[in-house]
């Protein structure tokens, strides 16, 4: 990945800071400073005595150089550089949330696509401008997670607990598959189910080779179980296979290429649990070439991938601003 030079530039000039503290945004950081700073980003670089800017847009253009996930998003390191460099405890002359300084940043990452922002635990992330993906190195659901983004997951789990089906897909899924990289994502609905053919959500996923793979989500709201008949709260996971099994039969017409194509991959996401049952029950009813087109995601999946790629929460789980009565009004 590569940044043009006065991108660099600019942004070395930020890290290394103004001498003259009484009109900069930015602490002054000497020789010693600068290598604590890459240090602090979990890098090696330690300043050789040359001109600082220069020195900084150099090893910018190092850590721009390692490797990266996709074109996208830039190395682990760098999104460090703007954790660090963008610290709420390292604000000058503003407060924490540093609009002063966002704005002279986010006025030279935008020639690259990006912009930074704060996010609810108070940390800088990037984000992609094209695709609006917020930009993560830390997108392992199976990661432990902070207390804040614990909350996030209570929240989002009662959010869950009322939803309808329509909300699971609109609110929760269509933001968290465009966050994970998909892309032409088209939610079908429920208005006329004969035109759905067991599709919820259709969408593209483009490899690093530039192939493109095409799936389909059969979304329900409730517990997945493989009860003859299905409880209240609950479906069965035998009409759920009948209509991914459809899925993977219909032609979808993509408009971009102006073609008709099948479905390569079926994802089976609840709302709720997928019992041990139910997945028993799957496995044992498909063959070794439908198997690898048909993907599991449960309540638990849904709460984890959400919580790290740190997207927002949907409005009907948003903890509500309590009013304060006029006697209780601070002075």
């Amino acid at each position: 990945m590569e940044f043009k030079e006065r991108t660099r530039m600019a942004i070395a000039d930020m890290i290394c800071g103004n001498f003259n503290q009484e009109e900069s945004f930015f602490g002054y950081r000497s020789s010693s400073y600068l290598t604590q700073f890459f240090r602090d980003c979990d890098s090696d670089y330690v300043h050789d005595g040359s001109t600082r800017n220069y020195w900084v847009a150099n090893t910018l253009q190092q850590i721009l150089a390692e490797p990266h996930p996709n074109a996208q998003t830039p190395p682990a390191t760098f999104l460090r550089v703007i954790q660090t460099l963008m610290d709420p405890g390292d604000a000058l002359n503003e407060g924490s949330h540093r609009p002063g300084a966002l704005a002279l940043l986010n006025g030279q990452l935008a020639r690259e696509g990006y912009e930074a922002f704060y996010a609810e635990d108070r940390q800088c992330y990037l984000r992609h401008i094209a695709t609006r993906t917020i930009v993560s190195s830390t997108a392992n659901p199976h990661r432990p997670v902070s207390a804040s983004e614990l909350r996030r997951r209570e929240q989002l789990l009662s959010y869950l607990d009322t939803a309808t089906e329509d909300e699971l897909v609109e609110e929760v899924l269509l933001p968290l598959f465009r966050q994970l990289g998909f892309h032409r994502i088209t939610a079908t609905g429920h208005k006329d189910k004969a035109l759905e053919y067991g599709k919820d959500i259709w969408m593209r996923f483009t490899l690093p080779t530039q192939h493109v793979l095409y799936f389909g989500i059969q979304a329900k709201i409730g517990k997945l179980d493989s009860s003859g008949v299905g409880k209240k709260g609950s479906a069965n996971v035998a009409e759920i296979h009948n209509q991914v099994m459809m899925m993977l039969g219909h032609e979808i017409f993509d408009p971009e290429i102006g073609k008709r194509v099948l479905v390569d991959h079926a994802f089976i996401v609840a709302g709720g649990e997928i019992t041990k049952a139910a997945r028993n029950w799957l496995g044992n009813k498909l063959d070794a070439s439908k198997r690898s087109q048909i993907l599991f995601m449960d309540r638990d999946d849904i709460l984890n991938l959400h919580v790290v790629t740190n997207l927002p929460l949907p409005k009907g789980a948003m903890p509500e601003t309590p009013v304060a009565k006029p006697d209780e009004v601070p002075f």
